[in-house]
């Protein structure tokens, strides 16, 4: 499922897996397997070890503040004393002042932003914005690569120029020649990504939650506190349904639908529903303000402009590099992030203008980008494709994006390409776990979403919230940013401190009213936008 990592990071996308173990704490009574005896086996051993704090690589990209190190993970949980992985981490200490005044230290908070194939090594950096000095006062703040993910044993499908080869075309109708090159393609992906990756099919959702409590370990930490975004959902639920006893507080921003029938061919049908529905909210505000944009009075005069600028590049590819596949791409993360309208908007009324340069500076592929895209694309399809079932005979994936296309175009068919290499995977696949827990395993937990989010529909939070007794949805109303905990809404932002700081939580449910939306910019202003947020 394509989904971007809450606004603290890149885009990526979600996924779960298989349970192979009996739960940790649970009452199942199930025996212990090689898998269960190995995660606590590496747990031991992570923490006699601890951690070794230092400068962080110059890779990494991190002021001198943050300080890194690495957790050592086996990469078969079945054989702890097997090959051994690293995991790339990051930290920054607790400030211990808030608003001037001494703050007790409550350990450390970890946060996950997502994908997978999203790192979370940049989260102890926000602990300097306003929205976070509170929580960063309190805890350290933990950041780290996911394996495969960076520098922790890192995965490769295939050359990444080849990822980012451009221009492309992006038929929201494709016909038959096209598919069949897109399924040449997927299946020359997936046997790349089986080729380049000979432990492949370790690279899952239940080795990262083991990986977490290896990482808890590490840390010193007899219990968890950890925030995960959009895939992060999901991969902290696995970890409360396999070590409830081992969570002291966890945050779930952005939910992904937990169910197992769910996961993962039907969630991505149900996240083309909800794109098309963000796009149709994107169009409407940028026909709201055609005094700034002139791209049309109504979402269906907006959507005529988007189509001749398309139209245009799939004849003639702006600055050589932007077709059809690089303007979707763009476009889509105006889904995720109403912060993108003005600038998407401003793109489409310059190219129309015959100013192309904008559009070019957002939409055109970073050479310099193209081994970490590459990378998380690889990551993102290894867990997707290890950790459900998958429908493997192409007439299924036809049948149900053609009929899904004629009502949502905008994202249906893109989101299957994406994903359609699972349909051919070399590596076994797992049956999804049953997440939940038994009501009092686990303590109170806080469930953020936004009613419009399109990466994780929030049908997908409300079972979430039916599946952890105790968990308490609090709902930004008629908004649809994809991670909110920590972002432009203060009341959501004074529940998540609430819960973090005090462990405090509304009796049943919250709801807020929606952040402002962002004002169109024009002229100079829009002239002096940024490449990207």
């Amino acid at each position: 499922m394509r989904a971007a990592a809450a606004r603290y990071g890149t885009a990526g996308s979600l996924v779960l897996t298989a349970l192979v173990a009996a739960p940790a704490g649970s009452a199942s009574g199930a025996p212990p397997t090689p898998e269960t005896r190995g995660t606590v086996l590496a747990a031991q051993r992570a923490e006699a070890a601890g951690i070794r704090w230092g400068d962080c690589a110059k890779a990494e990209d991190l002021p001198p503040s943050v300080r890194c190190g690495t957790v050592s993970v086996p990469l078969d949980y079945a054989r702890p004393d097997g090959k051994q992985i690293k995991l790339t981490v990051s930290r920054t200490e607790a400030t211990g002042r808030a608003e001037g005044k001494p703050v007790a230290h409550q350990g450390s908070v970890v946060f996950n932003p997502g994908g997978p194939g999203a790192s979370g090594m940049y989260f102890p950096m926000v602990g300097v914005l306003p929205e976070w000095k509170r929580i960063a006062a309190a805890y350290d703040l933990v950041g780290y690569a996911p394996r495969g993910v960076g520098r922790s044993a890192p995965l490769s499908c295939q050359d990444p120029k080849q990822f980012t080869k451009a221009p492309t075309q992006a038929p929201s109708h494709p016909d038959a020649s096209y598919k069949q090159e897109r399924i040449a393609q997927a299946k020359s992906y997936a046997r790349g990504c089986a080729a380049r990756n000979p432990g492949l099919r370790h690279y899952t959702t239940l080795n990262n939650a083991r990986d977490l409590d290896v990482l808890r370990a590490a840390l010193g930490e007899k219990q968890l506190t950890f925030m995960g975004a959009s895939y992060g959902t999901y991969f902290g639920a696995v970890y409360a349904t396999l070590f409830p006893s081992h969570v002291r507080r966890m945050v779930f921003d952005s939910a992904v639908n937990p169910d197992p029938s769910q996961i993962w061919y039907d969630n991505n049908l149900d996240q083309s529903v909800a794109f098309e529905r963000r796009w149709a909210d994107f169009r409407a505000w940028v026909a709201k303000h055609d005094k700034a944009y002139h791209l049309g009075t109504t979402p269906e005069e907006v959507l005529r402009s988007y189509q001749k600028v398309r139209a245009e590049l799939a004849h003639k590819p702006a600055g050589g590099t932007v077709g059809p596949g690089q303007l979707q791409a763009a476009y889509l993360k105006a889904g995720y992030y109403d912060d993108y309208w003005p600038m998407r908007a401003t793109a489409l009324a310059e190219y129309l203008k015959g100013n192309p340069k904008p559009l070019i500076e957002q939409a055109a592929p970073e050479p310099q980008a193209a081994a970490e895209e590459e990378n998380g694309n690889a990551v993102y399809t290894a867990v997707e494709c290890n950790d459900a079932p998958w429908p493997t005979d192409f007439k299924t994936w036809d049948r149900d994006n053609s009929r899904l296309a004629r009502v949502a175009p905008f994202e249906t068919w893109d989101n299957a390409w994406m994903n359609l290499p699972c349909a051919y995977w070399p590596a076994p696949r797992q049956r999804p776990l049953d997440v939940g827990t038994a009501k009092g395993a686990l303590p109170p937990t806080l469930i953020l979403a936004a009613e419009r989010d399109a990466a994780t529909p929030y049908e997908g939070a409300q079972e979430l919230n039916r599946r952890l007794p105790g968990s308490v949805l609090v709902t930004e109303q008629g908004a649809g940013t994809h991670g909110i905990g920590g972002g432009a809404n203060q009341c959501i932002n004074g529940h998540l401190d609430a819960y973090l700081l005090e462990g405090r939580l509304p009796v049943r449910r919250a709801a807020c009213a929606p952040h402002r939306e962002p004002e169109p910019l024009a002229g100079k202003r829009a002239a002096e936008l940024p490449k990207e947020l």
